[in-house]
């Protein structure tokens, strides 16, 4: 009887487990799986480069600090390579090995709280962290980096002493965010990986990727660095469906389209990714990730205007959500571990912006057009010599003197269109738009409503009333609440 019992529980658990691993290692199983709501929702996250590479905290202007070490390793390769070089014989000797700045790489003023402080007050809903980057270095305590590397390679073994991963995550989820990681597939110059590829695999990439995953539970992951093999030699089919399958995160994870360089952009499980472009379209889901300057990783070099402004990047997260995309930011911070005041500034800038204009970006989709220019006067719209004088074509471009045209951003949320505005004028043409007998029109941050007229392509908004107490922001939204739309 014992026997029988003992049988039949063995074959409920087989068969629950079976019921469990629905996805197959492979994409046409893979892709039947819905990318979790919850990230194209959120629309704006926070990416973190930090590591060795934080200490020289050096490339040419418009190059990635990150790839220091590379630059070093290949100094003959382009012009840059050959600065990098120049700069790290004349600071630190010519036979300074790179693997001395990891006891420099000490984070002795991380406040993983203030960090998420930031972050939280940034508007961003999500962050992601490099938890290794191309050079190896793991910010937790990967067992595999120091073995195979051979020396101490982890935060918590070398370096901070520390948990930086884990003190973050911490942090991060209680300041109510999401977290996620960064991980590099491949290292440049792991002795297993200049070796032996397939043995790599099997022997450090994918304990080490399900270590981490299963330590740190990321809401999202951000794979880099698969450009030099297939998907196939990644073994990221078998991957992913353990990652669907049996992880800990099975359920939310959100996981980005580098997994071979042969599949970017390709499959229906993933997330696209653009990297300082120009984006995608409303027909996939994609982030656009770049960093607040040049760099990724922190660059001594760059200056204040190598840095965008706080406006340049309000207006690249509206341009990017109006098409359907999240925007994800990027920050480098200092190899002591504090964020540079002038990328606080504009994270808090931009947090400032949505705490009056969130309801526009958060949660929405995109319009049937994602921009428009709007132009002309209300007293020219009035005049009855309007159809002679008011030539609609022209607001397909700005004038050259700038002042005519202003440009609209769309986004959409049920039957809520909102119309975010670059600049203030008088009045503003809203094209292909119909109204219906409760259509409201409202500036948000404001109680004001919005008269309009209806004229034959769309609708002319009147601003004339509102006064600077109403419209808060260089850049605001209106809410056209019941419009038209499908």
């Amino acid at each position: 009887m014992r026997r029988l019992l003992l049988s039949s529980l063995l074959c409920i658990a087989f068969a629950a487990t079976s019921f469990a691993q629905q996805y197959q290692p492979n994409w046409q199983s893979l892709d039947t799986r819905k990318i979790p709501a919850w990230f194209n929702q959120s629309k704006f996250g926070i990416f973190i480069h930090w590591g060795v590479y934080s200490v020289p905290s050096y490339s040419p202007v418009g190059e990635y600090a990150e790839w220091y070490w590379n630059r070093l390793k290949e100094p003959g390769s382009n012009p840059s390579h050959i600065s990098t070089d120049s700069f790290h014989t004349k600071n630190y000797g010519k036979d300074y090995p790179y693997e001395n700045f990891a006891p420099q790489f000490k984070a002795e003023l991380f406040n993983p709280d203030q960090w998420a402080n930031i972050f939280k007050r940034s508007g961003a809903k999500y962050v992601v962290l490099t938890s290794k980057h191309h050079e190896g270095f793991a910010l937790w305590p990967s067992a595999e980096a120091d073995k195979n590397w051979g020396r101490p390679w982890n935060s918590v073994t070398a370096g901070p002493h520390r948990d930086l991963l884990g003190d973050l995550s911490a942090s991060v989820r209680n300041a109510g965010l999401k977290m996620g990681i960064y991980y590099s597939l491949y290292e440049w110059y792991n002795p297993i990986y200049l070796a032996d590829k397939k043995r790599y695999v099997a022997e450090h990439y994918i304990p080490q990727f399900k270590d981490v995953v299963t330590r740190y539970k990321p809401s999202v992951i951000f794979a880099d660095g698969e450009w030099e093999l297939s998907d196939t030699a990644w073994r990221s089919p078998e991957v992913l469906a353990w990652l669907f399958n049996e992880s800990p995160v099975a359920k939310e994870v959100v996981v980005n389209d580098r997994w071979g360089g042969n599949i970017r952009s390709t499959h229906k499980a993933v997330y696209y990714t653009s990297e300082y472009g120009s984006g995608m379209d409303k027909s996939v889901v994609w982030e656009e990730n770049r960093g607040i300057g040049y760099s990724y990783g922190f660059n001594r070099m760059e200056n204040i205007d190598d840095y965008r402004t706080s406006h340049d990047l309000i207006i690249a997260l509206c341009d990017i959500v109006s098409r359907g995309g999240n925007l994800l930011l990027d920050i480098g911070p200092d190899a002591d571990g504090t964020i540079p005041v002038v990328m606080q500034q504009r994270l808090l800038d931009i947090g400032n912006w949505l705490n009056i204009n969130g309801e526009a970006i958060y949660e929405t989709t995109g319009w049937k057009k994602d921009r428009q220019w709007s132009g002309g006067s209300l007293p020219e719209i009035k005049s009855a010599a309007f159809r002679a004088e008011y030539d609609v074509a022209k607001l397909s471009q700005p004038q050259k003197d700038g002042k005519a045209h202003i440009e609209l951003f769309f986004t959409q949320k049920g039957k809520d269109l909102f119309a975010i505005v670059t600049g203030y004028k008088t009045s503003l043409l809203v094209k292909d738009i119909s109204v219906l007998p409760n259509t409201i029109i409202s500036l948000l941050g404001s109680t004001k409503k919005i008269s309009y007229t209806k004229v034959p392509e769309g609708l002319l908004l009147d601003l004339s009333k509102l006064t600077p107490a109403d419209i808060k922001q260089e850049i605001f939204t209106l809410k056209i609440s019941n419009a038209g739309i499908q």
